[in-house]
């Protein structure tokens, strides 16, 4: 059994070769949502039908994440990641070829997240196990920037492509991000161990649970973070058709408005990727818990002012929507970082099973309710698209108040010490 993550390749390169990997799994995660507002029209979906498609993702991904974490330590990160990576590339394939309509999209988007969950947490570990904790925060900056590069491809190619070839053929080709990923991952990781952590006798998927549960540190960082994926991936999932009705400037949305909703969308995760980067860093700078507050509080004040913009000129939105996708990325390498050093090792994979279960749950919830408060708040007595879109991104600001209260908490508790040497 392997004790060491390290190997003779360079830890620039190995990363390098892991976030290019990132990128191709990652290109399914926005393929739905950049094409959203003519999905809603060719299949005759209201606001909530779609986001619960958008739920249905989440909820699968919540499922896999959770499943994945406890198989890295029962049969270590790499087999665990390599496995889940060949899952991953078939179910986008399969949901790109025969989702037509908004029973099938539901299933099938469902178990495109059901098969995703293990290209993504594994991965996390793979970089705890190579990378030291003054260099750990960075280097899962970069996978999560990745990440990042990954939803802003997806978004470029619908937005220049989706008028003239369709949304069929835009899924296609972001399901071709995934293969080519699998690909690479299985030479990147070739000459890198498979750590399986030693554990006490009969300790096992449920005593590390236990153990994780009774944490109370790491369950305010968790708990945290479930507040963070609310108000996250809520805006993921409808930033690109926000901004498409905007583009539209209150008339019909077309081909080409969905096309350039998509293409600012993008920006705004290209623009996100520094702040992953950044996050990740200046956490090994200046503590974990310094980066979580200041990012989660920016972020916030995008939530609770972003949908009232919706009649701003189309620049002046797009600076604030890269403002706020910098802001509310900006900490995620940051939870995934701290949870590390909070735990055993032999425990980050409950860890990140719990934080899985209850961060996606939330996001599962998120898109759902976003939509169920647009529909109401233009069918209901308010009849306004302004006030429609305002209350529904202020759901999400109102979703993810807690979330810094955790962080302050777990702040002045003496474990926080644990995080980033010393600098909580």
């Amino acid at each position: 059994m392997s004790t060491t993550g390290r190997t003779s390749r360079s830890d620039a390169a190995w990363l390098y070769e892991l976030c290019v990997a990132r990128v191709g799994f990652a290109m399914m995660f926005t393929a739905y949502s950049g094409v959203l507002p003519l999905l809603r029209a060719d299949w005759n979906m209201s606001a909530g039908e779609a986001g619960l498609i958008q739920s249905a993702w989440h909820l699968g991904y919540l499922i896999s994440l959770f499943i994945a974490g406890f198989l890295s330590d029962r049969f270590g990160a790499k087999r665990t990641f390599l496995a889940g990576n060949l899952l991953a590339a078939a179910s986008a394939m399969v949901f790109a070829v025969f989702t037509d309509g908004f029973v099938s999209a539901l299933l099938l988007h469902g178990l495109l997240g059901l098969c995703s969950g293990s290209s993504y947490t594994p991965g996390l570990t793979l970089i705890s196990e190579r990378f030291s904790p003054h260099r750990r925060g960075r280097a899962m900056g970069f996978y999560l920037a990745a990440s990042s590069l990954g939803y802003a491809v997806a978004l470029l190619l619908s937005g220049a492509l989706v008028a003239s070839i369709g949304w069929r053929s835009i899924f296609i080709a972001t399901a071709c991000g995934p293969l080519a990923a699998a690909g690479l991952v299985f030479h990147t990781l070739r000459e890198t161990p498979n750590i399986v952590h030693p554990t006490p006798a009969a300790h096992g998927a449920g005593p590390s649970l236990v153990e994780v549960l009774r944490n109370r540190p790491a369950m305010l960082l968790i708990w945290a973070y479930t507040f963070h994926s609310w108000e996250l991936l809520g805006m993921w999932a409808w930033l690109p058709a926000f901004l498409a009705i905007s583009a539209a400037a209150g008339g019909d949305v077309t081909a080409q408005a969905v096309g350039l909703g998509a293409l600012l969308s993008a920006v705004t995760y290209v623009s996100s990727m520094a702040g992953s980067i950044a996050g990740g860093s200046f956490s090994d700078r200046w503590g974990r818990t310094t980066v979580i507050l200041a990012m989660s509080c920016a972020s916030l004040a995008c939530s609770f002012a972003f949908g009232w913009m919706v009649a701003w000129p189309l620049w002046l939105l797009l600076v604030v929507a890269v403002l706020y996708n910098v802001t509310a990325i900006g900490d995620s390498s940051v939870y995934s970082t701290a949870v590390t050093e909070l735990v055993p090792p032999r425990c980050i994979g409950a860890a990140y099973s719990i934080r899985s279960v209850l961060g996606f749950g939330a996001g599962a919830v998120s898109p759902w309710t976003f939509g169920l408060v647009l529909d109401w708040a233009r069918s209901g007595p308010l009849h306004s698209e302004s006030w429609a879109w305002g209350l529904a991104w202020t759901s999400l600001g109102i979703g993810a108040l807690l979330g810094p209260l955790m962080t302050w908490q777990l702040r002045r508790m003496p474990e926080a010490a644990r995080m980033a040497g010393g600098k909580r």
